[in-house]
């Protein structure tokens, strides 16, 4: 499978702090609350909520923590009312970025947004700037249990995938945006333990950074970003330098 994976952004992260494990409860708690009121709390008739759960727990929400975000948006008390917004734009030496957030004050998201590109070299663009460069595709990550390559790849067809990449700990799969559901759920009944599973944004090409101002304000850029609790999930096509594995 082409392109840098999201997985790797996610191993990266798994030393976070636990401030920074309440901002992903955050993140994905607002997710969860728009899946609800959208599909419903019944994960077994709301495919997305589904994935959801899983992706929780994939970052180690407690399952206490699920139950509760699932209860309160389905009841009458939760009055917070989350608005999906997309920003394009571009951050230093040209690096295509593109922000998705969920909202409930669509002045202040684009307030921050906008500070933040402006602060590290970048600019804001006007919709359609940089989607251009990047494809809507499914990402499945399933654990790798050392099985033979030639039953993943069969396993992996049969449920529905375009593509799969075998690294050490985990099978990464690639497949339509509208057929995570079904992939994910084939998967999960051939016996595989799925990780994670949504739509993501790849790039057509990459760039490069060699300045180390760039890359300092480029790293910035993309931390200010994963620290606002409005921001979902931001995608771009820096050529990241890949971090050694911590032992």
């Amino acid at each position: 499978m082409s392109g840098h994976s999201k997985w790797e952004n996610i191993k990266r992260k798994k030393g976070a702090t636990d401030a920074a494990r309440a901002k992903i409860f955050t993140k994905i708690g607002r997710e969860i609350a728009v899946c609800v009121k959208e599909g419903g709390a019944d994960p077994a008739g709301n495919a997305r909520l589904r994935d959801l759960i899983q992706k929780a727990k994939a970052n180690n929400v407690p399952n206490d923590n699920i139950d509760r975000c699932i209860k309160k948006a389905a009841g009458d008390g939760d009055k917070n009312n989350y608005e999906s917004m997309v920003y394009e734009g571009y951050g230093p030496s040209g690096v295509a970025v593109i922000v998705e957030c969920l909202t409930d004050n669509k002045n202040r998201t684009a307030g921050d947004v906008r500070h933040y590109f402006d602060k590290f070299g970048g600019n804001l663009g006007t919709s359609g700037c940089v989607s251009f460069m990047f494809s809507d595709k499914g990402e499945i990550v399933v654990e790798n249990n050392g099985g033979d390559e030639d039953k993943i790849m069969e396993d992996c067809f049969e449920a529905g995938a375009d593509d799969f990449n075998i690294d050490d700990d985990v099978i990464e799969i690639a497949c339509g945006p509208n057929d995570v559901h079904s992939v994910r759920e084939a998967l999960s009944s051939m016996g595989y333990n799925v990780l994670s599973a949504e739509a993501t944004k790849v790039p057509s090409n990459y760039t490069t950074l060699t300045d180390e101002e760039a890359i300092k304000k480029m790293n910035l850029l993309l931390d200010a970003l994963d620290d606002n609790d409005d921001v979902q999930n931001v995608y771009h096509n820096w050529d990241m330098p890949q971090e050694p594995d911590e032992d």
